[in-house]
């Protein structure tokens, strides 16, 4: 019998010619291993249904709920910099929309659930390391205030998967506000196909921007709420000391959702060249690129549109350019005003972004622990404490920042006690460690889920420093060696 989901499928009803009707594969022993209860009742499904006999083959794709229309999506895009015509999801499929409990739209989204025709030679399959990751780390940034795709589930297929070994075989179940990418955009605008291209932006528009809808510029409004949205997210993931590692147009979200935690990973020491993936052998998705990176990304949408922003070529190019270069002044707004809270400024003034950036100019090369140095600043009350300096390779290195930035905070006036609390709701005291990331997924593969669910809970609690916990807020001891992360799933 099949579970039972009142789906509502406007992505199949709307988007004929975008996708492939497409059923996943029938897992030969699919287990729940992991169920996301508050998120389910969030979506308005039932935990218990989805943990019994039914929820397992249809979390796998192999049994559709009933209402369900499962579908591979096709989309273009940019990978490290090259275009590709056709990429699609070669390994998952939209299994349907749910409207959540406060009226949203969320796309309930398989990885892992076998080949399609976007499969392009590969298996199609995810395996239980890159599912569980995938489901820590989207919690762990939903924790965290950033816009994120979540984990509904994480389940086993009972089936064994080649990679560089055997590994068993996962799905994970994940849910976005949609799956609409700025590569979704570029499959038709690469085709010169003008009639669906209208089609899926009049989509888009009413699915993440409903107010625009009808309205003559109303693609150019979507262009800057898109990009307002990007500011944002990229602001959110520098803050954080976030490396996203595969910042494709296919892995850009229209809905400012981060998407895809492939070989991504969060630093430990602050450096602005810091690459983690495997697979990024020019580093150019760098943690200091990330930003102009998606500004890049931005401009291959704005191409996409302009057909619709005017008759006349140059004007449609000055105006797309226009909302494109936008893109640099709402990200430095996003990030200073992040920036002041993470420093503990109520007020503004004009040096500010200077103080900020001067920080992270006094960490580079120092050894210095991106959170902790930013947690340091919560407990820095004199300019003899040594507390921030403590996080420094040579102490003198920030000596005269911490002076400058004492004299700061002392114009700002903030009641001292008030300026701890908010800095400590600003900083987070947990982060996904790579290290301790490693252990449970480590743990995890030999049946041990203990430290997976241990570390997940930590991180649901991020900026609350809790007595006994003191591990989990350390970076990884030397003996972890230089990491590296892989597209895993």
């Amino acid at each position: 019998m099949a579970l039972s989901i009142a789906f509502d499928n406007s992505y199949a009803r709307d988007l004929e010619g975008l996708y492939v009707l497409w059923q996943g594969d029938l897992a030969p022993k699919p287990r729940v291993l992991r169920l996301n209860e508050a998120l389910a009742l969030e979506l308005g499904l039932d935990p218990v249904a989805l943990l019994g006999p039914d929820g397992a083959p249809a979390l796998t794709g192999g049994i559709s709920p009933t209402g369900a229309k499962p579908l591979a999506m096709a989309y273009a895009g940019h990978q490290f910099g090259g275009f590709s015509q056709q990429l699609g999801d070669g390994r998952a499929v939209l299994l349907g929309e749910v409207i959540d409990r406060n009226g949203l739209r969320r796309d309930l989204h398989l990885k892992g659930s076998g080949r399609t025709p976007f499969s392009r030679g590969g298996d199609g399959k995810a395996v239980l390391g890159p599912v569980l990751r995938e489901y820590l780390m989207g919690e762990a940034m939903h924790a965290l205030g950033v816009p994120t795709t979540r984990a509904l589930a994480a389940c086993t297929t009972g089936q064994t998967v080649m990679r560089e070994a055997p590994e068993q075989g996962a799905v994970l179940a994940r849910v976005a506000a949609s799956h609409l990418r700025v590569g979704t955009f570029q499959f038709f605008a690469a085709r010169g196909d003008q009639d669906n291209l209208a089609k899926l932006a009049d989509y888009a528009i009413a699915r993440h921007d409903p107010d625009l809808q009808g309205l003559p510029d109303r693609h150019l409004l979507f262009l800057r709420r898109v990009v307002a949205r990007q500011a944002a997210l990229i602001a959110g993931w520098m803050q954080l000391g976030f490396i996203h590692g595969v910042m494709n147009t296919d892995n850009m979200a229209l809905s400012g959702e981060t998407i895809d935690y492939g070989p991504c990973a969060f630093m430990d020491t602050y450096g602005s060249a810091t690459v983690f993936s495997s697979i990024d052998q020019q580093a150019r998705y760098a943690y200091g690129n990330q930003p102009g990176i998606a500004r890049w990304n931005l401009a291959r949408f704005a191409e996409c549109l302009l057909s619709f922003l005017s008759d006349d070529d140059d004007e449609a190019i000055r105006l797309a350019s226009q909302e494109v270069d936008a893109f640099g002044a709402q990200y430095e707004a996003a990030w200073l005003g992040g920036m002041r809270a993470k420093l503990g400024l109520a007020s503004a003034e004009g040096d500010d972004l200077d103080l900020a950036q001067s920080l992270y100019t006094a960490m580079e090369g120092q050894g210095a622990d991106h959170t902790n140095t930013f947690r340091a600043l919560g407990r820095l009350t004199s300019a003899d404490n040594p507390v921030l300096r403590a996080e420094f390779t040579d102490p003198a290195a920030v000596a005269d920042w911490q002076a400058r930035y004492l004299a700061r905070r002392a114009r700002d006036k903030m009641d001292p006690y008030l300026r701890t609390a908010a800095m400590a709701a600003a900083n987070p005291t947990y982060i996904p460690r790579n290290h301790l990331v490693e252990a449970a997924l480590r743990a995890a593969g030999q049946g041990d889920m203990a430290p997976f669910d241990k570390l997940l809970s930590v991180l649901s609690d991020p900026f609350t420093e809790v007595a006994g916990q003191e591990a989990f807020a350390q970076p990884a001891p030397d003996s972890f060696g230089n990491y590296l992360t892989f597209c895993g799933t």
